[in-house]
């Protein structure tokens, strides 16, 4: 599959707003690079050029837009793709990076392709942190949105038994795929699915790692899946979004117990009460 590549130059504050934004509109990879440099990447055959003009020029912005063939895609974030540690609790590398010095608790090796979800953004990183203080030992965890399948690996490593993961992405499907061999957590599985109507199984542990759109729609459906004092993680939560999340929350008994922040971003630990 082809991508559309387009690349701004903002503010690393507003770099994080465009982050969350482009998702929205289908984009589902970024890359930071120097000189405040954002390259945002969307499949060809969703990029919609009159729209992008639209949302850049809403922040005074223009752009270049570069063709993206899957061959290269490899090669792209090969090049840019940096190991990520959390604490000594968590380290994310990939195959062709040499092994963490001392090593963290758990080590996961990704394949760097289009999936979102490298432990780079704030997001992630914030999710990583508050799983550190969960006891996942024979626990039931579905991970919403999986992305790169890295919180679904780490409930893996951290004892989970049951842990079921899904995507709206097809390349996110065959991605999680690949590094759940790649680390031997073959409990993980995963599938395609845009919606959560048809999981009847309920968990310990709800992850999701979206956006504030999808966390708002499908907040009833989160704690659905709860068992009662399960718990729900979520992020992809602007500082500007927390009061919305947590009306919506509060709305169907999830119970704020820990909140995160990181660069503008909110990680959220709720309880199902």
């Amino acid at each position: 599959m082809a991508h559309i590549a387009i690349t701004l130059t903002c503010t690393d504050e507003l770099k994080d707003i465009l982050v969350a934004v482009l998702a929205e509109k289908g984009f589902e990879g970024f890359e930071e690079q120097p000189g405040n440099i954002l390259v945002a990447y969307i499949p060809a055959e969703d990029f919609n050029e009159a729209d992008t003009n639209e949302l850049t020029a809403g922040f005074g912005l223009t752009y270049t837009q570069e063709r993206i063939e899957q061959t290269n895609w490899n090669a792209v974030w090969e090049s840019n793709f940096q190991p990520v540690q959390v604490d000594d609790f968590c380290g994310i590398r990939a195959s062709f990076h040499e092994p963490f010095d001392p090593q963290p608790q758990h080590e996961i090796m990704i394949t760097p392709k289009m999936s979102f979800g490298t432990g780079h953004h704030a997001t992630t990183y914030s999710v990583i942190k508050l799983m550190q203080d969960i006891d996942f030992r024979g626990k039931q965890v579905f991970d919403f949105g999986t992305g790169t399948g890295i919180l679904a690996i780490l409930a893996c490593k951290m004892g989970a038994s049951v842990i079921d993961a899904i995507d709206i992405d097809e390349w996110s499907v065959e991605n999680t795929k690949e590094n759940i061999a790649s680390n031997n957590a073959l409990p993980v599985k995963v599938w395609q699915a845009d919606s959560l109507k048809n999981i009847r199984n309920s968990y310990n542990v709800v992850l999701a790692n979206i956006n504030r759109n999808i966390l708002l729609e499908f907040m009833a459906d989160m704690r659905r899946l709860l068992v009662r004092d399960g718990i729900l993680l979520l992020s992809g939560i602007l500082k500007e979004d927390e009061t919305a999340i947590l009306e919506a929350a509060r709305q169907h008994a999830l119970v704020l117990e820990t909140q995160l922040e990181k660069n503008n971003w909110l990680a959220m630990k709720l309880l199902a009460r």
